[in-house]
C-alpha cells in the first residue's frame, strides 16, 4: 500500500467560486482507476497545540495498491487535468508518500 497526502495552500484573494472549482476539480480525482481510497479535507477544529499546522487550505491523501499505481495516478488525464485547470490557485504544495 502506498499513501500520498498532498497539502495545499490556496493564493491569498481567491474568490468563492475558484475555491469551489478547486474543490470540485478535487473531488474529481476520486474518477481515476487507479485509486483505491480518497478522503478530502480542510484543516480540523481540533484544540491548537504546537504540533499541528493547521495553516493549510485542502488536503487530499490518496491510497494506492503499490508503486506501480501511485505512477499510473501521476501521469492520468484526470491528474493532469486537474493540474492543468488548478496550478495557479495554489501558493504551495507538499507531498507525503508513505508505504
Amino acid at each position: 500500500m502506498l499513501t500520498h497526502i498532498v497539502i495545499f495552500w490556496l493564493k491569498d484573494g481567491l474568490t468563492i467560486q475558484e475555491r469551489e472549482v478547486f474543490e470540485k476539480e478535487l473531488f474529481n480525482l476520486r474518477q481515476i482507476p487507479s485509486i483505491d481510497q480518497v478522503f478530502i479535507g480542510k484543516p480540523a477544529s481540533t484544540p491548537k497545540r504546537p504540533v499541528i499546522d493547521d495553516s493549510y487550505d485542502f488536503c487530499l491523501t490518496v491510497i494506492l495498491k503499490d508503486l506501480a499505481a501511485h505512477d499510473k495516478y501521476q501521469e492520468d488525464e484526470i491528474h493532469l487535468g486537474f493540474i492543468e485547470a488548478c496550478s495557479h490557485m495554489w501558493e504551495r504544495v507538499k507531498i507525503y508518500d508513505a508505504e
